[in-house]
């Protein structure tokens, strides 16, 4: 949807670069004619499938949650959770945009793959200690929280694009910064996507684990 509304901007500009209007039509046949009927098989297959098995039994009634210290409240932690995922891709964001928005070859992909690795055991490991900390204060909706945590990352690339738009890019003309933005912000929608489900699957496998552990007679 938004990759139609900035090239609908794009088209009322007659600039070169804007996407056919076939092209668009085939995109959406392939949207809706082979990724929608295999979102749904999925889910057929999904819920067919035996539901996770967890390690202990939980009350039916839900126990009051304590009142927490300020640095266990969710904003603190995912303002805090963030920065580490994101200072772990900070010098290489810098390359990688470089070579999307000045047309410079980009060739450390190597390195890329060794960030891509610190990546994600960063996020798993912060959200694994903000979990840990949140249980041990008697504080069981983690769900979101080792979710939001890594994913919290997503804005500092956000914040990061805005200043490196007002300090690298020479854009003129309001539709070359509304596309700037509108690609800046899929782009950090999916990095968000991507650290938080490695934080909630790293997350999910160390609860199981602990509790798994109780012995219970």
């Amino acid at each position: 949807c938004i990759f139609f509304v900035l090239n609908l901007f794009i088209w009322g500009t007659k600039s070169s670069g804007a996407v056919p209007f076939t092209t668009m039509f085939a995109l959406l046949v392939l949207w809706f004619g082979i990724s929608v009927p295999l979102v749904f098989l999925g889910a057929f297959f999904g819920y067919k499938k035996a539901p996770v098995a967890l390690p202990v039994r939980t009350n039916q009634i839900p126990r009051q949650i304590p009142e927490q210290p300020w640095y266990i409240s969710g904003t603190f932690s995912s303002l805090s959770g963030g920065i580490l995922p994101f200072g772990a891709v900070f010098t290489e964001l810098f390359f990688i945009m470089s070579s999307i928005w000045h047309h410079q070859f980009y060739h450390l992909f190597g390195f890329l793959m060794l960030v891509l690795v610190i990546l994600v055991i960063t996020c798993a490991e912060i959200s694994i200690t903000i979990t840990y900390f949140q249980l041990t204060n008697e504080d069981y909706t983690w769900y979101w929280r080792s979710f939001l945590t890594s994913a919290f990352s997503a804005v500092y690339v956000f914040v990061y694009s805005i200043l490196f738009y007002c300090t690298r890019m020479q854009i003129g003309h309001y539709v070359g910064a509304l596309v700037y933005f509108g690609y800046m912000f899929v782009i950090s929608y999916t990095f968000a996507l991507i650290t938080g489900a490695v934080g909630f699957c790293a997350t999910f496998v160390f609860v199981r684990a602990i509790y798994g552990s109780i012995k219970i007679d």
